[in-house]
C-alpha cells in the first residue's frame, strides 16, 4: 500500500508542473505580447516575479527618454561635418553654405602681410604696422573716402564676419607667435540657439614689439584688438534671413621715424632690442564702433539645387532687402617726442606734442529687390534671367581736431583740443546689374553703380562680367572690364593737423580696366591678364630730399599691364607651387612696384600611422629691385621720396606643419637665409624689415 501512494504522488508532481510549465510567458509567440497591465507578465525579466513595476507619469517618461537619448549622444563624435558656414557675399543672391576649412593649406602663411598672391610692404615686416600691397591693386570704390588705409590690413568689417549652421557648439582658438616681436591671438565660438537661430562671436588680439625697437618703450609697441559679436536668423520656411553684427576696433600702431641707423645691414654690428629710433613715443590710433544689419525676405516661388560638399542651395523668384549700417570712426596721432631729427616738415600749432584726431560718423541705408526668371528644367543653372535693383543713401558727418595753445581770461597757458573743421552731407546712390546664365557654361553680367545726389555727385562704377566655361578638362575663361570715377579723397583736398594743412582741389581720378582670366582646375594652372589705363591719377610726393609729402595729380595717362601665372606641380606626394607677377608701365617712377614678383612653395605631403597628416617644405618669396617708396609720419601715407634703391634677394621660409585631429600645428623658422645673400632687406625707405625668427602657430577646433 504505500508503493502505491508513492506513484500517485510522484503522477501528481508531474501533472503540476506541466500545469506550472503551461503558465510561463513565452515571447516568441506572436499571439502572446507582452503588456504591463496582465496580472501573469508582470515582472518578467526581473529576479522578483512578485514585484509589480512603478508606472511612470508624463514627465517621467520625457525624463527618461530624454537620458536614453543623451546616453546616445555619448557614442556620437563630433567633427566638421556638423558645421557649415557662408558669408555675406555668398548669401546676395541666394541662401547657399559649404564646409568649414579644416586642411593645412596655406596654413602657415598667417600673416595678411605674407599672402602669396597678395604681398605687402610695411614698417617692419611684422603684425600690426602701417602697410599697403606690394603690387598694382586699385580699389573699386566710390564716394566719401577719408584717405587713411594703412592700418586697413587689421580692422576687422562686416564684409570679414563667418556666419555658422552649427548642430554643435563650434569653437575655434589660434595662437601664432614669434616671441616678443610678434604675438597673435585668435578666438571664434559659435552655435545654434535652435535650428534657426545661430550666434556667436570673434576676439583677436595682436601685440609686437616688432624687430627694431626698445622693448623698454611702451609707444613702440603694437596693441590691437577686433571683437564682434553677430547672429544669423533663418525662418522655417527658409523665406527671411536676418545677418547682424556689432564690431569694436581699438588699434595701436607705434609710428617711429624708422632707427638712426640706416646701414644696419652692411656697417657694423648692433642690438636691435636697443637701437635708437627718430620718435620713440608716437604712435597712430585708430578706433570703430559699427552696428551692422541686413535683412532680406525671399517673396513667390523658392527653388532648391544641391552644392556639392555643401547643404542644398534655396533660390528665390523674387528677393527684397534692407541694410542698416552705423558706424563711428575715430583716427588719433599722438606725438610726444620732440622732433630733434627733422622726421615732420612744418608745426602749426606746437613744436613738441601732437593731439590730432578725426571722427567720422557714417549711416547707411540700402534698399533692394531682385527678380529671378529661370527655366522649369531639372538643372536650375541654365536659362535664368536676374535683376537687381538698389538704393542706397549715405550720411556722414566728420570734425577734425588738434591740440592748440590758447590764453585764458586770467592770462594763463592752456592746452587743449581746438576744433578746426566739421560738415555734414550725404550721397545717393542708384544701383543696378543685370545677369544672364544661358547654360551652367555661359554667364553674362552687367553692374551699374552711379552716385545721383550729393557731395560725390558724378561717382561711378560701370562692371561687365563674361563666364565661359567647357567641361571640367577645358577649363573656363573670364572676361572682365570696368570703367571708374572717384572722387579725391578728403586728405588730399582738405586736411588740418598740426604737420600738414592741406586745400586743394583735384579732379576725379578715372581708371579703365580690361582683364582676361583662363582657371583650369585639373591642371591647377590660373593664368590672368589686367591692362589698366588711369587719367588723373593722385599720390603723394615731396620735394627731392624733403619729408614735406602732399598729394598731386599727374595730368599724362598711366598705361600698366599686369600678368599672373599660377601653376601647381605634384609627384606622388611631392608638390611644387608657384606664383609669379609680371607688371610693366610706362609712369614706374610714379608707380612704384616692383616689375617682378614670385612665389614658390615645394613640400612633401605624408600620413604618419593614418592618423597624422604632416607637410613638410620650403617657401621662397622673390621681387625685383624697384624705387622703394617713403613713409610719411603723422600723415599715414606712403610717397615718392627719396630715389632708393635696394638689393633684392630671396626671402625663404623652412616649415613642418600637421594635423591631429582637430588640431593644426605649424613650426617654422621665417628668413632662414639671412646672412646667406644679405644681412636683411627693406621694402620702405629707412624701415627694415623681420630678421630671422623661429615661430610657432596652432589652431584649436573644438566640438561641443
Amino acid at each position: 500500500m504505500p508503493d502505491k501512494f508513492k506513484y500517485i504522488l510522484l503522477l501528481l508532481i508531474c501533472i503540476t508542473a506541466q500545469l506550472a510549465v503551461a503558465q510561463q510567458y513565452n515571447p516568441n509567440n506572436p499571439n502572446q505580447r507582452y503588456n504591463p497591465n496582465n496580472p501573469n507578465q508582470r515582472g518578467y525579466g526581473r529576479n522578483d516575479t512578485l514585484t509589480t513595476p512603478k508606472e511612470l507619469s508624463g514627465d517621467a517618461q520625457i525624463d527618461s527618454l530624454r537620458k536614453r537619448e543623451e546616453r546616445a549622444r555619448d557614442s556620437v563624435i563630433f567633427n566638421s561635418k556638423f558645421i557649415r558656414v557662408t558669408n555675406e557675399s555668398l548669401l546676395r543672391d541666394s541662401t547657399q553654405l559649404f564646409p568649414i576649412d579644416t586642411t593645412l593649406t596655406n596654413f602657415e602663411n598667417y600673416s595678411p602681410l605674407f599672402q602669396p598672391r597678395s604681398p605687402q610692404i610695411s614698417l617692419g615686416g611684422s603684425e600690426g604696422l602701417a602697410s599697403r600691397s606690394l603690387l598694382f591693386n586699385p580699389a573699386k570704390t566710390i564716394g566719401f573716402d577719408v584717405g587713411l588705409h594703412a592700418l586697413d590690413l587689421w580692422m576687422l568689417t562686416p564684409q570679414d564676419i563667418h556666419y555658422y549652421k552649427a548642430r554643435v557648439p563650434f569653437s575655434v582658438l589660434n595662437l601664432y607667435t614669434g616671441g616678443a616681436a610678434e604675438q597673435v591671438f585668435k578666438i571664434m565660438h559659435t552655435q545654434n540657439v535652435n535650428p534657426n537661430l545661430n550666434i556667436g562671436f570673434n576676439l583677436n588680439f595682436i601685440g609686437s614689439r616688432n624687430y627694431y625697437s626698445s622693448n623698454r618703450v611702451l609707444g613702440q609697441n603694437v596693441s590691437d584688438l577686433n571683437a564682434a559679436a553677430f547672429t544669423w536668423y533663418e525662418s522655417k520656411s527658409k523665406r527671411y534671413n536676418l545677418l547682424a553684427n556689432l564690431i569694436y576696433n581699438n588699434l595701436k600702431s607705434p609710428e617711429t621715424g624708422s632707427i638712426l641707423n640706416d646701414s644696419v645691414f652692411t656697417v657694423g654690428s648692433f642690438d636691435k632690442k636697443t637701437e635708437t629710433v627718430r620718435l620713440p613715443n608716437n604712435y597712430e590710433n585708430w578706433k570703430s564702433t559699427g552696428l551692422y544689419l541686413k535683412q532680406f525676405y525671399y517673396i513667390g516661388h523658392i527653388d532648391t539645387t544641391n552644392l556639392k560638399g555643401g547643404a542644398p542651395k534655396v533660390l528665390p523668384t523674387q528677393r527684397v532687402s534692407y541694410t542698416f549700417n552705423y558706424n563711428v570712426s575715430k583716427y588719433e596721432f599722438f606725438q610726444n617726442d620732440i622732433d630733434r631729427y627733422n622726421v615732420f616738415p612744418d608745426y602749426y600749432f606746437s613744436s613738441n606734442r601732437s593731439r590730432d584726431s578725426l571722427t567720422v560718423t557714417h549711416i547707411q541705408n540700402d534698399f533692394g529687390y531682385s527678380f529671378y526668371l529661370r527655366s522649369k528644367a531639372k538643372k536650375l543653372a541654365k536659362n535664368e534671367l536676374k535683376l537687381d535693383l538698389g538704393l542706397t543713401h549715405d550720411f556722414y558727418t566728420y570734425t577734425q581736431f588738434v591740440s592748440d595753445t590758447t590764453v585764458d581770461q586770467y592770462g594763463q597757458k592752456l592746452r587743449k583740443p581746438d576744433k578746426k573743421q566739421d560738415a555734414s552731407f550725404q550721397n545717393i546712390t542708384i544701383r543696378g546689374k543685370l545677369s544672364y546664365r544661358f547654360s551652367d557654361r555661359v554667364d553674362l553680367e552687367g553692374t551699374v553703380n552711379q552716385i545721383a545726389v550729393g557731395r560725390n555727385f558724378g561717382d561711378f562704377l560701370y562692371d561687365a562680367k563674361l563666364l565661359l566655361a567647357g567641361g571640367n578638362k577645358a577649363g573656363k575663361i573670364i572676361l572682365e572690364g570696368y570703367l571708374q570715377s572717384s572722387s579725391p579723397p578728403l586728405q588730399a583736398t582738405s586736411w588740418i593737423t598740426n604737420h600738414y594743412i592741406f586745400h586743394n582741389s583735384f579732379s576725379n581720378q578715372k581708371t579703365t580696366s580690361l582683364s582676361f582670366n583662363y582657371i583650369n582646375d585639373p591642371l591647377q594652372l590660373d593664368l590672368k591678364a589686367e591692362y589698366f589705363l588711369i587719367a588723373d591719377y593722385l599720390y603723394y610726393v615731396s620735394q627731392p630730399g624733403g619729408a614735406d609729402a602732399h598729394p598731386v595729380q599727374l595730368g599724362n595717362d598711366i598705361n600698366l599691364l599686369k600678368v599672373s601665372l599660377g601653376k601647381n606641380l605634384s609627384w606622388r606626394k611631392l608638390h611644387f607651387d608657384n606664383y609669379i607677377v609680371y607688371e610693366k608701365t610706362d609712369y614706374q617712377s610714379t608707380l612704384r612696384v616692383p616689375e617682378v614678383y614670385t612665389y614658390s612653395s615645394l613640400y612633401y605631403n605624408a600620413f604618419v600611422f593614418n592618423t597624422l597628416h604632416m607637410s613638410a617644405g620650403l617657401n621662397v618669396r622673390y621681387n625685383t629691385t624697384y624705387t622703394a617708396p617713403s613713409y610719411a609720419v603723422g600723415l599715414g601715407q606712403f610717397y615718392n621720396g627719396q630715389n632708393v634703391i635696394y638689393t633684392s634677394y630671396p626671402v625663404g621660409t623652412v616649415f613642418l606643419k600637421g594635423t591631429i585631429k582637430n588640431t593644426n600645428l605649424f613650426v617654422q623658422y621665417d628668413y632662414a637665409n639671412q646672412g646667406l645673400f644679405s644681412q636683411g632687406y627693406y621694402t620702405v625707405n629707412r624701415y627694415p624689415q623681420q630678421d630671422h625668427a623661429l615661430k610657432f602657430g596652432v589652431s584649436w577646433m573644438f566640438f561641443q
